[in-house]
């Protein structure tokens, strides 16, 4: 609890121009000095794969191959080839915190453009699920953002990412919408008032990464996308959560192709 004049912690003391003492490269350098890992390069495009289904589907067909020189403590990275490119994908980094661990990890190993790509409850009907959102902006009802940027509503999208992809999709079988997402920490707290009052704000979907994910693309000066494909009405109806053919990942794996076409490293 606050008396009015103290700021909460979440906000309290961030210096956002300052360097951090805890760096993402000494993590590396120790973690390959117990591990005996090589330096090895992370692909150019990199993936975030929350719900893990992108690398489960790839691993059964045999196409998924681990990076030896991955050596973050947390996740897996593996490599496969998409339309003749080689790209890198980390399964289950689910929420904010999690997400820009990971992507911290990858830029500092090579990455040059990061895609996430993730499950997202339906908030305005736009129409039947499934189907995809190329995140524009993410309200940021998370804590992770606020520790690189200061106090917003709202973490904006790179709008010259967005604007090369915005009309990447219209010809595309797979439908792709573009707008605004709420990001939260708390899944189970989507309550009617709060979903309602993101309704009136014209949001399309709830998902738990975009807001910290575009933050720290910002702050560090890293390009970051982020698709939210819409799977669910938060288990409202029977029958939810259905992703589509393959659990969805053939169509995400089309649309980060043709993202990474259109951004020019295919």
């Amino acid at each position: 609890m606050t008396d009015g004049k103290s700021k909460p912690p979440i906000l309290a003391h961030k210096h956002f121009r300052s360097v951090s003492i805890f760096t993402p490269d000494s993590l590396l350098r120790e973690a390959r000095r117990q591990k005996g890992a090589p330096l090895l390069p992370v692909p150019k495009v990199c993936l975030l794969d929350p719900d893990g289904d992108i690398v489960r589907q790839l691993k059964m067909a045999g196409r998924a191959k681990r990076h030896d020189g991955w050596v973050c403590y947390h996740t897996d990275l593996y490599l496969f080839e998409e339309d003749g490119l080689t790209m890198g994908v980390v399964g289950c980094a689910v929420g904010a915190p999690f997400a820009v661990l990971v992507a911290e990890e990858l830029f500092a190993c090579g990455c040059e453009i990061l895609i996430s790509i993730t499950s997202a409850g339906q908030i305005s009907p736009a129409q039947q699920p499934p189907y995809f959102i190329l995140i524009d902006r993410a309200l940021r009802d998370e804590g992770t953002s606020y520790h690189y940027l200061p106090p917003s509503e709202w973490s904006e999208a790179s709008t010259e990412l967005v604007a090369r992809l915005s009309k990447t999709f219209d010809d595309d079988d797979v439908p792709v919408l573009q707008g605004p997402t709420w990001t939260t920490d708390a899944p189970f707290r989507e309550t009617a008032q709060a979903i309602e009052a993101m309704k009136e704000r014209g949001i399309l979907a709830v998902e738990m990464e975009a807001a910290a994910l575009y933050a720290f693309a910002k702050a560090r000066q890293h390009p970051v996308i982020c698709f939210a494909h819409v799977t669910n009405q938060m288990g409202q109806i029977d029958g939810d959560f259905e992703k589509g053919e393959a659990n969805g990942t053939s169509d995400a794996l089309r649309i980060i192709c043709r993202a990474a076409e259109c951004l020019g490293y295919v």
